[in-house]
């Protein structure tokens, strides 16, 4: 059964199906080969139900909708802008800035596909006149919106949360270490790039103008306040936190900034509403795959095949970060952490490793995954917004998967990078 499932996925993924048809199509096959007929597919359509039914879930379309109401607005112009008047005039300033935005945007956002068309279509043409090469400019947006996918709030930590019942927002705070860790390797190697390419500063603004750069960025500064501040001090769940995010949205860009009207609405709830359904739609068929595999003992015969459940806490941890970076590679994010977070939770459990840690480290290596060939989905996103070949966007990515292969390992030996912040906020 096992090998008519891979072969058939294979095939429709080849055939160009987007991903929830042939997971639909596995599971189905799965049920069909243990119980026998298609009388039994009542209990198929029950799992695929289980799987959207908690309500952690539900912060997923609010932060959905919160990013895309702060993109058509200006809350993401105001962040990039705060940025640029403090570190624009030094050396590599435009590309750190870049970086730095990314992470700010990461922070209210919680996408890295929204990152990459928030923060990139205003800073890629200012970049390139500024004499940065494309293949930089394109590699840098790409792999710094991975930032997105650490930063609270971020959407794949809530699918590892609710997969493997693991507190939301435990690994909302222990995020934010390995993704400010990420924003310093970058930064220093834009300022390294900078000088050895002799590329020209921007001119220095002035204190005036910083200062009114952060007045105008107060508001949406809000937006991590409001997520992290509310989840650590106690006031908020995870998912309120992000129906506040949606209620400080609207205010901000309807009637403080009124950079939106009551037309948008429409629009942005259609964008928000098509994007929830494709997420729900592959998070129910992931659980019923999942269901499938693990009810006919694959996951079992394939880990007792590598040999992990000999291997100590470390050498489980670099197993799981190569399943994972390899699988989002060819998959998206969303699905690999679907099938794959159930096949190592026993092992992860039996071993006595912090679940807090195994979904950072999942969710560093499915933000690596994601902006790393062959079909990375960030590289898809940039070739849309940017209208570039494939080739010009995955020319500059290798120096930065290298930084984020070594923040991963650094991760696994110095746990204290994403752990510490949550021993302080919940210990």
């Amino acid at each position: 059964m096992a090998g008519v499932m891979m072969f058939t996925m294979v095939v429709l993924l080849l055939l160009g199906f987007p991903m929830m048809v042939p997971l639909i199509t596995a599971a189905f096959i799965g049920f069909y080969d243990m119980f026998g007929g298609v009388g039994k597919m009542d209990f198929m359509v029950q799992q695929f139900l289980a799987g959207i039914r908690p309500a952690s879930l539900i912060a997923v379309p609010m932060f959905i909708l919160a990013a895309d109401i702060m993109t058509r607005g200006e809350s993401a112009n105001r962040l990039i802008d705060m940025v640029m008047k403090f570190i624009g005039h030094v050396k590599g300033g435009l590309a750190v800035s870049t970086a730095a935005a990314c992470t700010l945007f990461g922070a209210v956002s919680g996408s890295t596909q929204a990152t990459v068309v928030a923060v990139g279509s205003p800073l890629r043409p200012r970049m390139l006149k500024a004499g940065y090469k494309d293949s930089f400019i394109l590699a840098l947006i790409v792999n710094s919106s991975d930032i997105a996918f650490l930063i609270p709030p971020s959407i794949g930590m809530i699918i590892y949360g609710v997969v493997s019942n693991t507190s939301i927002a435990e690994l909302f705070i222990a995020g934010i270490g390995p993704g400010l860790l990420i924003l310093v390797f970058f930064a220093t190697y834009s300022v390294i790039y900078a000088t050895i390419m002799d590329v020209p500063t921007e001119p220095k603004a002035s204190w005036k103008e910083r200062l009114d750069a952060v007045r105008k960025a107060i508001w949406p500064m809000g937006f991590p306040v409001i997520i992290v501040g509310g989840i650590y001090g106690g006031i908020f769940s995870p998912t309120e936190a992000a129906a506040a995010c949606v209620l400080y949205a609207v205010i901000l860009e309807f009637l403080v900034f009124k950079s939106l009207s009551l037309p948008d609405i429409y629009t942005i709830s259609k964008s928000t509403g098509l994007i929830t359904a494709v997420v729900f739609i592959l998070v129910a068929a992931g659980a019923a795959f999942s269901w499938v595999i693990s009810f006919a003992q694959i996951p079992q015969a394939m880990l007792g095949a590598v040999g992990i459940t000999e291997m100590g806490p470390i050498g489980v941890l670099f197993v799981i970060s190569i399943a994972f970076f390899i699988g989002c590679m060819f998959v998206d994010p969303i699905v690999v952490i679907l099938v794959l977070v159930p096949i190592f939770a026993p092992v992860v459990k039996s071993v006595g490793l912090d679940p807090v840690l195994v979904g950072t480290i999942i969710t560093l290596q499915v933000a690596i995954g994601s902006a790393t060939p062959p079909f990375g989905c960030d590289i898809f996103t940039a070739i849309a917004v940017f209208k570039r070949p494939y080739l010009d966007v995955i020319r500059g990515t290798p120096p930065f998967v290298i930084m984020l292969l070594v923040t991963a390992v650094l991760l696994i030996f110095f746990p204290q990078i994403a752990l510490f912040l949550r021993d302080v906020a919940f210990r």
